[in-house]
């Protein structure tokens, strides 16, 4: 089982298992929560959790459509 430690106080540590619907990131251009899937994320073996960056569904919509303006193709697999 993983799990995440954070030390609230020199007498406090919060600990919590880590599971599929309870990771969550933070839009880099919105700043809204996103529920991360670990598993989907990272099943190809490729990233790792400080170079990955997570875009909401609007923000990747957005992103996408600037893309495809600059003719830039993205496939996502």
């Amino acid at each position: 089982m993983f799990y995440v430690k954070e030390k609230v106080s020199p007498s406090v540590d919060v600990t919590v298992d880590i599971h599929d619907d309870n990771v969550f990131c933070t839009c880099p251009n919105c700043g809204c929560e996103v529920e991360i899937d670990l598993v989907e994320l990272f099943g190809n073996g490729e990233g790792d959790l400080y170079g990955t960056s997570v875009y909401c569904s609007e923000c990747s919509k957005t992103k996408l459509k600037e893309l495809k303006k600059r003719g830039i193709q993205y496939d996502n697999k």
